[in-house]
């Protein structure tokens, strides 16, 4: 791990030792987090810098270098503040047609609730790619959804990718909900798109044409959502149903 790695672990997981220079710390790491992300539900990631961060905390930029090296870490203490801990394990919004298995409702209500925190602060889409330092909120919510599947008979890397493609498929549907129009939805918004296309090739396309027809005959209801998640909750019961043969 090079230095700036592991600057970022300290900031996330402590020790937090006090500034040693200047006057009396008058900030701490959780306001500056806040600040930023105040700053980034407003306006974007890309509204979010030392100066910006600074202001708003009513310092200077230079005050705020005594508590954090630079904006790579105010972020990567936003996002850990901005997911927060992960939900309770009774929670769920799935429908209750029949009563789900322990794992099943669990890993349902995790995947709502983090989606939810998705379209709360839409910038941690962006924030959260690629190779990084994560918090121990984060890796709260990971625990809880590996642990969610202990004793149904899957092996830990199983457990571990069952949360990955969990995550995944409510890092799709979060990216295409931040970029459809507030009135619409994902689905909605993408069977416009096709609609003005087809109505021209749809000879060329003919089971996307007809696919579309009964979207909008079913009056365009999203769900895609919906269907994902329980399509991938359903593949997981077959695996685990094996795993128990």
């Amino acid at each position: 791990m090079d230095d700036e790695g592991a600057g970022t672990v300290r900031l996330l997981w402590g020790p937090h030792p006090k500034p040693a220079r200047g006057p009396r710390p008058g900030l701490d790491l959780g306001r500056i987090g806040r600040a930023g992300i105040e700053i980034a539900d407003a306006e974007g990631l890309g509204g979010v810098s030392m100066q910006r961060v600074a202001a708003l905390l009513g310092v200077t930029k230079m005050a705020l270098y005594r508590y954090v090296p630079g904006k790579a870490e105010v972020i990567a203490l936003m996002v850990d503040a901005a997911i927060g801990r992960p939900p309770e394990e009774s929670a769920s919004g799935a429908p209750q047609e029949s009563a789900l298995p322990g794992w099943r409702e669990r890993l349902d209500g995790w995947a709502r609730q983090l989606f939810d925190v998705f379209r709360r602060h839409p910038w941690l889409l962006e924030a959260t790619v690629g190779p990084r330092v994560m918090g121990p909120a984060e890796l709260g919510w990971m625990e809880r959804a590996v642990s969610a599947l202990d004793g149904t008979g899957l092996t830990g890397a199983e457990r571990m990718d069952s949360a990955v493609l969990l995550t995944g498929h409510v890092r799709v549907i979060a990216q295409h909900a931040r970029a459809a129009a507030p009135t619409s939805g994902v689905e909605a918004q993408l069977g416009s798109v096709l609609g003005a296309v087809l109505a021209e090739h749809g000879e060329r396309f003919p089971a996307l044409t007809a696919a579309l027809a009964s979207t909008r005959d079913a009056g365009g209801q999203d769900e895609a959502w919906e269907f994902g998640l329980q399509r991938i909750l359903d593949g997981l019961a077959v695996l685990i149903g094996r795993r128990s043969d």
